[in-house]
Parts: structure tokens; C-alpha cells; sequence
């Protein structure tokens, strides 16, 4: 259970699923499509969608890499929280944005997984929000020419890792996208981890 007092609620996070952001990324299209059924997914079940958008120099505001994919479409009423930072919580109103809906607990989804995901599932579990990874609908560019894994070993040793994470009070986890159940537990039973 969270940590955090009267925040019952239930909410899929989406981040960074821009087009300059997963150009490259592995299993693009799957990841995108598994998204996709995930959103259509919580708002069935009218669980909110939060958007996360990031910022920065090589990603300037407003700019075609800075925009969301095309098949990924927000609706006016979901918010969208901007950022210039890995961790979604750093300087940006999610906090707000989730308190205000009574939110304690979340699924992650987008990218990149070793990057702004691991930062994220990191923000969300010291601040006291349950928090389970998504492990088929996260993924990351190949960045091995820079001495990092290559990609589908780093969205496996991360689901690996947060499968198994604690925290007093809290909990993660992660689960695949057709095993999400937005009105069940809080406490994700350990599975095999994702290869991919």
C-alpha cells in the first residue's frame, strides 16, 4: 500500500512517448501499439491518464521531435505534465496533478527505459506511490556504441530489478500489459521477467 494518506486511486503514466525520443527505439512499433491497448485499457476502466512530455535542448519545445507519436493520441481532459528532467516528479506539477486525483498508486509505461523510466519509478517509490512497471511497454535506442547494453538487455535487467524492489510500505513490481488490472491489488505478485 502507499505510503501517501487518502490516495486510493489508480492511474496509468505515459512518458515521453515522442516522436524524437523512439525514432530509434527497440521494438518501436510494438511498444507503441502495447501503449496504445494500454490507454484504451484505463480509460475503459476510467482509471486516469497522465501524459509526460519532455524538453530540452535537443528536444526544443514545440518542435516535430518533441511531439507525442501520431498513435498516441491525448484527450483534452488528460493531463499533460511538462519536463526538463529524467525524474517526471523533478520541477514539473505531477505531484499536484496526482494528489489533486487522489493517486497513490500508478503504472509506468514509455520511454526511455534507462533513462527517464528508471528515473521516474525511482521519484515515484521515494515519494511514497506504489508503482509497477509495465514490462512489454517500455523501451530505449541502442545506445551500445557508448559502452551501455545493448537495448533489449537494458528493458530486461531493468524489469528484472524492479520486479523484485521493496521499499517499507510501498510497492513495485511489474507485469505485462495484457495482465494489468487497473481495479486489482497493489501488491504485483512476482512473475518471470520480460526478455524484452
Amino acid at each position: 500500500m502507499t505510503t501517501l494518506i487518502n490516495r486510493p486511486n489508480t492511474a496509468l503514466l505515459v512518458v515521453d512517448m515522442q516522436v524524437g525520443v523512439v525514432a530509434e527505439a527497440y521494438r518501436r512499433d510494438d511498444v507503441v501499439a502495447t501503449i496504445a491497448a494500454l490507454v484504451d485499457k484505463a480509460r475503459g476502466a476510467g482509471v486516469d491518464v497522465i501524459w509526460v512530455q519532455h524538453s530540452g535542448e535537443e528536444l526544443p519545445r514545440g518542435s516535430d521531435g518533441w511531439q507525442y507519436v501520431p498513435e498516441l493520441a491525448r484527450r483534452g481532459s488528460e493531463p499533460l505534465v511538462a519536463k526538463e528532467y529524467s525524474d517526471a516528479f523533478e520541477a514539473t506539477d505531477l505531484e499536484s496533478v496526482l494528489a489533486g486525483r487522489g493517486i497513490g498508486r500508478f503504472f509506468l509505461a514509455g520511454a526511455q527505459t534507462d533513462e527517464c523510466i528508471r528515473s521516474t519509478l525511482h521519484g515515484a517509490i521515494t515519494r511514497g506511490y506504489d508503482v509497477t512497471l509495465v514490462a512489454d511497454a517500455h523501451t530505449t535506442e541502442d545506445l551500445s556504441d557508448y559502452g551501455a547494453p545493448p537495448p533489449e538487455l537494458v528493458v530486461a535487467h531493468t524489469n528484472l530489478y524492479w520486479q523484485y524492489h521493496k521499499a517499507p510500505g510501498r510497492t513495485a513490481g511489474t507485469v505485462n500489459a495484457v495482465d494489468v488490472d487497473f481495479a486489482g491489488p497493489s501488491d504485483p505478485s512476482p512473475s518471470e521477467p520480460s526478455p524484452s
